[in-house]
């Protein structure tokens, strides 16, 4: 059976992109020599299954899903265009670099509030 980790990101600490790499690399634990890029990001997050990385300190078992409950995503949007949408492109990324490679998708958005 499946098991989800919810993980609540808050978006209301997110102003700009140096503010949504801290609140993301705070949240999941990315390491020191994170490079704080979308990129980069993606690395971090395509490694969430893997402890052996040590690219997170969040670890999910193979199989499972990663959900990233975004409260007030409304006003993060509103707010944050740009790391919105990113948000949302380099999560649909990670899973279709993953599925690509005959593995699973692994990440969802929980996305709370109107949009």
């Amino acid at each position: 059976m499946m098991k989800t980790t919810v993980i609540a990101i808050d978006a209301n600490l997110i102003k700009d992109w140096p503010t949504f790499h801290s609140v993301f690399q705070s949240a999941l634990g990315f390491p020191g020599f994170y490079g704080r890029n979308m990129d980069a990001w993606v690395d971090c997050m395509d490694y969430i299954d893997q402890p052996e990385s040590r690219m997170t300190s969040i670890v999910i078992g193979e199989g499972d899903l990663l959900a990233l409950r975004i409260d007030k995503c409304e006003e993060f949007k509103r707010r944050c265009p740009e790391q919105f949408s990113a948000l949302i492109e380099c999560t649909a990324f990670v899973n279709f670099r993953r599925t690509s490679q005959g593995r699973r998708s692994m990440i969802a958005l929980l996305l709370s509030g109107d949009l």
